[in-house]
C-alpha cells in the first residue's frame, strides 16, 4: 500500500481545480492499472468541486508505478473558469509520496481492535475489524476501519501514524520550513513532471 497527496500547496483556486481534476484522472488510470484506489482524506477548496489537497491509498502490482509518475510537479493549462480575460493559464501542483514507515515504528504504537461502524453490512456488525493505532510518544492517533481485514486497516493505520509523525517533525523544524517554501516557488517555476490541457484535462 502506498499513500500518495495531491496539493494545491499555496496555489490559487485554479491550483484546487486542478487538484479535483487531478483525482479523478488518476482514478481512471488506477482502474485500467487494476490498482485499487481509495481517497482517505479531501480538504475541500473555496469554489464549489474543488480541493485543496486529497490523500489516496494505492494498492495492487502496478501502486509503485502508478505513484511515481504522479510524484513531482504537475501543470495544468487551461484559461481561467473564474476570473475571465486572466493572463495566467499556468497552474501548477504537486504529487507526494509518503515513504514506508521506519524500520522500528510498530513496536511504538498501541494497537486497538474495535467493532467497525457505519455502512457495510453483515461484515461490519460481525467482526472486530477495525483499528485504533496510537503513537505512544507523541499522542498521534488514528482509527481506519476502511479495509475488509484487520491486518490491512492495521497497515493502513500505521502508514497514517508515519506521515503525520513526518508532517509534524517538518512543521517544527524552521529549517524544513524554508525549505518547504523554496520548494514551493521551485515547484511554480520548475519543469513538471506532466502536464494537462484544458477542461478535459488531457495530456
Amino acid at each position: 500500500m502506498i499513500l500518495l497527496q495531491l496539493s494545491a500547496g499555496q496555489g490559487p483556486e485554479e491550483c484546487a481545480l486542478a487538484v479535483a481534476k487531478a483525482v479523478r484522472r488518476l482514478a481512471l488510470e488506477a482502474e485500467a492499472a487494476q490498482v485499487e484506489l481509495r481517497v482517505l482524506e479531501e480538504e475541500g477548496g473555496a469554489a464549489r468541486g474543488t480541493l485543496r489537497s486529497a490523500l489516496v491509498a494505492l494498492q495492487g502490482d502496478g501502486a509503485e508505478a502508478l505513484a511515481e509518475a504522479w510524484s513531482g510537479s504537475l501543470l495544468w493549462i487551461c484559461a481561467s473558469p473564474y476570473r475571465p480575460n486572466h493572463g495566467r493559464k499556468n497552474w501548477f501542483f504537486g504529487g507526494t509520496r509518503f515513504a514506508a514507515p521506519a524500520v522500528g515504528l510498530e513496536s511504538e504504537i498501541r494497537f486497538e481492535t474495535l467493532r467497525s461502524s457505519g455502512p457495510g453490512g453483515q461484515h461490519v456488525n460481525t467482526t472486530d475489524s477495525a483499528v485504533r493505532a496510537t503513537h505512544l510518544a507523541s499522542g498521534i492517533s488514528v482509527k481506519v476501519q476502511s479495509e475488509r481485514s484487520q491486518h490491512a486497516n492495521k497497515r493502513l493505520a500505521l502508514l497514517l501514524i508515519a506521515r503525520r509523525l513526518a508532517e509534524r517533525a517538518e512543521q517544527a523544524d524552521d529549517r524544513l520550513r524554508a525549505e518547504r517554501r523554496l520548494r514551493h516557488h521551485r515547484l511554480e517555476r520548475g519543469n513538471p513532471r506532466r502536464t494537462f490541457r484544458g477542461e478535459r484535462f488531457v495530456e
